[in-house]
């Protein structure tokens, strides 16, 4: 079997030079073309294999995202070959067979997995099985329910949310050092070869102080924060859609800070990326999506795309459609989105993945022999940012309705005012979470619980005039005496 993935601008390219023009194409991609992404399996004949093409159809029908597309078929390719393994197929396995592979994945493999991929893999194999019912190949899953709804086939182990934030001092050396190239005491290194750290420092504050996860504010379009024709950063509410989690719309504030952070990377560095890259744009210009105009102020865009004229909302768009969106000034192409990196284009979760890993070993470079930078063991992430908004926001609006609680000298008569202004549900709002659950996870990590464990006890340790360690050396010393004298 093959594995392959729908990749629309390839069709384009390869219609041309079979003499199809564009809306032709257009035309019959419509009707009968995957969305970009699809996963496709031929067999060595070069047929589709079924049920996997009409599965991954119809998970692109439900607007899976082109990253679980493909988790999902390399799944089902590492089952089905399993199952071969052993003599069987998706209809005939069954629930041995499947935990046979559940073990292979966690324990026997190659290359093993943990349990939290395992559970991701189960998701796909019951994904896969629904549709096969539904389409009457089987009449129902080969493996037996656990009770209260849960798989047998998965773990069944509750993960908490892992929690990672900084203090001022740690984002300040990660923002600066680490992205922006500056020497451990904040001055200038001339010694940095590093690459755009006026974008990289600016992506890390729009990160901090808006608490976007990576796919949203990475794949922000100048329209959304009013950057087209020369206009200045200024504070904004951004309108997620498409880019958010789940495609979840919520309403995010930029405040002036964050606006403030971008003009650097937009008057110096922004211009010389995108002029160096406009002959691969002008080569690309048939892959790309060229807006010729705005409208609705703004929330629409029209152009072409794919041979043929076209409007989209931009709040709509994908974060594909907007890595290859552009606008025609006259003076070349300018891309729409706000962060690009070499080509023009918008920046990668890969690409970001880079520049995040050469921030961490110039951190842990410049600081080593620094004791007053605590760096943690591993390296941060990008979403660790979001969790310090989270945290950050969370004290703060706990402490305003403190403080508003005292200045009113009446905890009950304010009841409407703090369930309208409750700062677990605030959070909430901001974040995008869709339940207040995992919202209530941040308040168990407001606190250093090792560090009252050690208050507490440190009176103990303080009244018994020794610690344990030295009560050990002293009695190990009694001993080796003893042992000298016998």
């Amino acid at each position: 079997m093959f594995l392959f993935f729908a990749d629309v601008p390839k069709v384009h390219r390869v219609g041309a030079v079979a003499g199809l023009g564009g809306s032709e194409l257009a035309g019959l991609l419509a009707r009968w073309g995957p969305a970009a992404g699809t996963p496709i399996v031929l067999s060595k004949s070069m047929t589709p294999v079924e049920p996997l093409c009409g599965w991954f159809r119809e998970l692109s029908l439900d607007r899976r995202s082109a990253k679980t597309m493909r988790a999902y078929a390399y799944t089902a390719l590492m089952l089905l070959r399993f199952l071969a393994a052993r003599g069987a197929d998706l209809l005939s396995a069954t629930e041995t067979d499947l935990q046979e592979f559940r073990r292979w994945r966690l324990d026997d493999g190659d290359q093993t997995v943990g349990e939290a991929a395992w559970d991701r893999d189960a998701a796909a194999i019951g994904s896969l099985y629904d549709f096969m019912i539904r389409q009457g190949t089987v009449t129902r899953r080969p493996w037996r329910s656990s009770g209260r709804g849960r798989r047998s086939l998965s773990t069944g182990v509750g993960r908490d949310l892992r929690v990672r934030h900084m203090d001022l001092g740690q984002y300040l050396f990660l923002r600066d050092v680490g992205f922006g190239g500056l020497a451990a005491g904040a001055g200038l290194d001339e010694g940095f070869r590093g690459w755009r750290p006026h974008r990289n420092r600016a992506a890390c504050e729009l990160a901090l102080l808006t608490g976007m996860r990576i796919q949203e504010w990475s794949a922000v379009l100048l329209p959304e924060l009013g950057l087209l024709d020369g206009g200045r950063p200024q504070p904004v509410e951004l309108e997620l859609g498409a880019c958010a989690k789940f495609g979840r719309p919520r309403t995010v504030y930029v405040p002036a800070d964050a606006a403030d952070l971008l003009e650097p990377y937009l008057l110096l560095e922004r211009p010389e990326i995108i002029g160096k890259a406009q002959r691969l744009l002008r080569r690309r210009h048939r892959d790309l999506f060229v807006v010729t105009q705005f409208e609705a102020d703004g929330a629409k865009a029209r152009g072409t795309l794919e041979g043929c004229t076209v409007t989209r909302s931009v709040r709509g768009m994908d974060p594909q459609l907007r890595r290859i969106a552009v606008r025609e000034t006259g003076d070349g192409l300018d891309p729409l989105a706000l962060f690009v990196g070499t080509g023009g284009r918008m920046l990668t979760a890969s690409g970001w993945d880079r520049v995040r890993w050469t921030a961490w070993a110039r951190m842990r470079a410049q600081a080593d022999g620094d004791s007053s930078v605590v760096l943690p063991r591993r390296c941060w992430v990008f979403h660790d940012l979001r969790h310090t908004f989270a945290l950050r926001l969370l004290i703060y609006l706990t402490e305003m309705a403190v403080d508003e609680l005292r200045r009113r000298g009446a905890a009950m008569a304010m009841l409407l005012e703090h369930m309208s202004g409750n700062p677990l549900l605030e959070v909430q709002r901001r974040l995008g979470h869709a339940s207040p659950a995992t919202t209530y996870r941040y308040i168990r990590y407001l606190k250093d619980p090792m560090r009252d464990v050690a208050q507490a006890f440190r009176a103990w340790t303080a009244a018994g005039g020794a610690t344990y360690a030295e009560i050990a050396r002293h009695a190990m010393g009694e001993r080796v005496g003893d042992a000298a004298q016998g």
